[in-house]
């Protein structure tokens, strides 16, 4: 069975609008962990759970859509479509929206040539591994696999020892008699953009969230247990944190 959770803004038709093309893609998975740490999130992988993400939609409608010339980041100068409608089908949130046509040609060029129908379908190459108690990586072949767990070992000894430092300074910051509760200490905004760009070509998603509440900031992987859209942004799939996001030109 299919759940379904869906929203939308109802826009008025107009035929031929220059300055109007419609999209659709996949934002992100629900109650999935991202394949890469996104920004912001200080090295862990995320999951945002369906409570949160169901919670958070009506946030998603009326933002925006923005993208860097690069592909690789959000640019929040750079806004080039809106969101109209976002539903949760399965574990994907599905949005859909406009992409101002006439005033950046460029990107409605390029989602054109990514053909996501074809970047969508599964690469053999890319065969997911559980790791280090059940955490998700991809993996493309031995060597380089050998080489992301050294580098895996290493980012978690540098990781043990930034957040050994940050509750030193924390506990010493802390006024006397009164414990801070770990949703005052603690708000990241965080951008599903991947620091290091690993993966299949063409296109992707990106969200943007802030107002974010964490489950528990010390484990291995955040579960994202309230957000507030922000906003979207367009780039590269091996810059995505979710690496099955999509986009595309809808008729």
């Amino acid at each position: 069975m299919i759940e379904l959770k869906s929203m939308a803004v109802a826009m008025p038709e107009v035929v031929g609008h220059p300055n109007r093309a419609a999209f659709e893609g996949v934002l992100t998975m629900v109650d999935v962990p991202s394949q890469r740490a996104p920004s912001g999130a200080k090295g862990h992988l995320v999951v945002l759970t369906r409570g949160a993400a169901e919670a958070a939609l009506p946030s998603l409608l009326g933002m925006a859509l923005d993208y860097s010339p690069s592909l690789d980041r959000h640019d929040v100068r750079r806004k080039v479509g809106v969101i109209t409608r976002a539903e949760i089908v399965g574990r994907k949130l599905e949005l859909g929206g406009y992409l101002f046509a006439r005033d950046f040609p460029e990107i409605v060029e390029e989602i054109a040539k990514s053909r996501p129908g074809n970047d969508r379908k599964p690469i053999d190459s890319f065969r997911t591994r559980f790791l280090q108690a059940g955490v998700i990586h991809a993996a493309v072949s031995p060597s380089e696999s050998e080489n992301w767990r050294e580098g895996y070992r290493l980012r978690a000894s540098l990781r043990g020892a930034a957040k050994r430092i940050l509750s030193l300074t924390t506990a010493m910051k802390r006024t006397p008699g009164r414990r801070l509760t770990q949703a005052e200490e603690f708000h990241p905004t965080i951008r599903a953009e991947a620091c290091m760009a690993v993966g299949p070509a063409g296109l992707g998603l990106s969200y943007e969230v802030t107002a974010v509440e964490i489950a528990d900031t010390r484990a291995r992987v955040w579960t994202l247990s309230k957000v507030t859209f922000t906003g979207a942004a367009i780039l590269r799939r091996d810059k995505a944190a979710y690496r099955d996001t999509w986009i595309e030109l809808s008729t």
